[in-house]
């Protein structure tokens, strides 16, 4: 099933595609997504801000999936149909574009992709950049149709947590406790039972998704055929590559703990575990 497209391939479609800019930062990072796609882009892109716009605007969380009704309207005020082929991506190769891709695909999204190796690919590929005064598209209808099996939920992860198998993507050292976690009053740890791949193996130095055979021998072993495959990482942004890797190279349906570690190490009554 897949999931990842060259530089070249939406080189190839760029008159039929649309190019959707998902880049966010870590909040220590001192760059501005928004900025950088108003100075540089894809021909044609649109700009997908999940962290301040497509988000619930009820939750303490950071950006949380909105409901139906919300991400519809942001999706046709952004000129985008739900019939639409796009095509995500970042400036940093593979980190936010994948949740940009997960977030259209819950609302059951079809023809969603992910630019592999992202803006840097496109540009060493000496592609056309855009650097003009982005202009917006007409707007469109969206219609959503959510995708259950691609979501969880910290009260029904918590509650059911024996039948998951969690896979923590965060840095080894977050995972096992060594270090303090970044947001203030989250505890240091894991889930009892979850499992540790970082998400830095799942790209390349250059920021490309790593080839099958790699995925084979770091990714498959974590999968589980028994129980429900979850994706967990600091705030439910770098989950969201892990379910993409996992759905293109094996079609393993992966859900993405959408509160992700920054909920469950800031709730006192769920269980955290430190020790390997």
């Amino acid at each position: 099933m897949s999931v990842f497209v060259t530089a070249e391939w939406l080189a190839q479609r760029l008159d039929t595609v649309i190019p959707v800019d998902a880049s966010w930062f870590m909040p220590d990072v001192s760059r501005d997504g928004f900025q950088e796609w108003q100075q540089r882009r894809i021909p044609g892109a649109v700009y997908f801000d999940f962290d301040t716009r497509i988000k619930d605007p009820t939750s303490s969380l950071p950006h949380m999936l909105p409901d139906e009704e919300r991400f519809a309207q942001h999706m046709g005020a952004l000129g985008i149909a739900s019939q639409d082929t796009l095509v995500m991506y970042d400036t940093q190769g593979l980190f936010s574009a994948a949740r940009a891709w997960w977030m259209c695909k819950v609302m059951g999204h079809q023809d969603v992709f992910i630019l592999d190796g992202g803006l840097p690919a496109w540009m060493a590929s000496e592609e056309p950049i855009d650097n003009t005064p982005p202009q917006p598209r007409v707007e469109a209808t969206y219609q959503t149709q959510f995708k259950p099996y691609r979501y969880m939920d910290g009260a029904t992860l918590a509650d059911k947590l024996a039948a998951m198998n969690v896979i923590d993507v965060r840095p080894e050292t977050r995972f096992y406790g060594d270090v303090p976690e970044p947001r203030e009053g989250v505890r240091s740890g894991h889930m009892p039972g979850a499992t540790n791949l970082p998400f830095a193996t799942l790209t390349d130095p250059r920021g490309f998704v790593i080839s099958e055979r790699e995925a084979r021998s770091t990714v498959l072993p974590h999968l589980s055929d028994t129980r429900v495959n979850v994706a967990s990482c600091g705030s439910g942004v770098t989950a969201c590559i892990l379910a993409a890797v996992a759905e293109h190279y094996f079609a393993y349906p992966v859900a993405v703990y959408d509160g992700s570690w920054t909920e469950w190490g800031g709730h006192s009554h769920w269980p955290v575990v430190k020790a390997g």
